[in-house]
């Protein structure tokens, strides 16, 4: 085994580490744009590229793009669902490879920061805008699950354009 790839049996703990990381910075930034803008919502923080990339809180209360507002708390079971599926994934199969464990930890770190926001406010924080394009206004854990999606995908795509070994004639699987 090279000296760069991690220890199959080390992969569970490093998607715990990332998992944890990515909450805490998601749950700190949260923190810091609500304190900045005193909690008052449609303030702007910081126009970090005037009129393109800005800081501005924003509260949720609906699901993903503000859609279905005073529904986001029906998804809590979801996202403990699915944090307790990826964190299953990663310790029952510690040999898979280490982007399974990053999008793992992206996914379950992104169900679990929002979920946070919907028990302990009811709503959710977001506060990253890309203005330019008015996009719906995100935050961190957004960002880690559209990652986690993002990964799927590819990897899925990766897979059924993947070579497959031939088989003998008269074997089955």
């Amino acid at each position: 085994m090279s000296a760069g790839r991690p220890r199959p049996e080390a992969r569970p703990w490093g998607f715990l580490l990332v998992a944890l990381a990515l909450l805490a910075v998601d749950q700190v930034v949260k923190a810091w744009a609500r304190g900045v803008t005193g909690g008052v919502e449609g303030r702007s923080i910081h126009p970090l590229w005037p009129g393109v990339f800005e800081l501005k809180l924003v509260y949720n209360e609906g699901v993903a793009f503000g859609l279905f507002q005073g529904a986001g708390v029906f998804l809590a079971p979801v996202a403990i669902l699915i944090a307790g599926a990826a964190t299953w994934y990663s310790f029952r199969h510690p040999h898979q490879a280490t982007v399974n464990h990053v999008t793992a930890a992206l996914l379950a770190s992104g169900a679990v920061g929002n979920l946070i926001d919907r028990l302990w406010m009811g709503r959710v924080t977001d506060m990253f805008w890309i203005r330019a394009i008015n996009f719906p206004v995100f935050n961190i854990a957004d960002v880690c699950i559209t990652a986690a999606g993002t990964l799927l995908v590819l990897h899925g795509i990766r897979d059924a354009f993947a070579k497959k070994p031939a088989q003998e004639p008269g074997l089955s699987e």
